[in-house]
Parts: structure tokens; C-alpha cells; sequence
């Protein structure tokens, strides 16, 4: 089993930044991919970015530019750095791990992220 706990979250202004984190334990194959996706009022769920355990990366169109995905891979742990957010940015970010194997996806509790005009 493998256990996300995120961290990170919470209310800016526009223009503002804010850093999300997500700690992952338990059973984590070696090729695997860390990521955050998020999830407005009323819509889908959404990829936001990705990052290999070999350091592969990819966003979101509407996220180019702005956000930047990071890991630490001795503490699998994964970062997302948020700059020029935008009331459109609102939504609850989920952390999730895929087995690149099997492609088993685990998912973190999410955090809220809001984002006033």
C-alpha cells in the first residue's frame, strides 16, 4: 500500500505563489510518476504536471510557465511551485503516484488551493 500526504495548500491573492508538497510511503516501485492534478467545483479532475522517477516532465497548457514540478527521490517526495496564480488556478490539488509497471495510481487526500481576485 502507499500513503500521499500533502501539504502546501491554502488561500493567495492573484499574482501570489504558493509551494505544494506530497510525501509518499509504503510500497514504491522505482519507475514510477509523481504528480499533481486538480479538481474545480463543478468540473473534472484535471492534470496539472507530472515528473518521472527519471526527472521527465509535463504540464498542463494552462499551467506552462507558471508552475513547476520537482521531486526528491530519496524522500519520494514530490513539489509543486506555484507563481502567478490565478483565480482559475481554484481547486482542490490531489498528489497521485502511478506505477509506470502496472500502472496502479495511488492518491493523496487533497489540498485546497484558493486563489482571490
Amino acid at each position: 500500500q502507499v500513503r500521499l500526504v500533502e501539504s502546501g495548500g491554502g488561500l493567495v491573492q492573484a499574482g501570489g505563489s504558493l509551494r505544494l508538497s506530497c510525501a509518499a510511503s509504503g510500497s514504491i516501485s522505482r519507475l514510477n510518476a509523481m504528480g499533481w492534478y486538480r479538481q474545480a467545483p463543478r468540473k473534472s479532475r484535471e492534470l496539472v504536471a507530472t515528473i518521472t522517477s527519471g526527472g521527465s516532465t509535463n504540464y498542463a497548457d494552462s499551467v506552462k510557465g507558471r508552475f513547476t514540478i520537482s521531486r526528491d527521490n530519496a524522500k519520494n517526495t514530490v513539489y509543486l511551485q506555484m507563481n502567478s496564480l490565478k483565480p482559475e488556478d481554484t481547486a482542490v490539488y490531489y498528489c497521485n503516484v502511478k506505477n509506470l509497471i502496472t500502472t496502479t495510481m495511488y492518491w493523496g487526500q487533497g489540498t485546497q488551493v484558493t486563489v482571490s481576485s
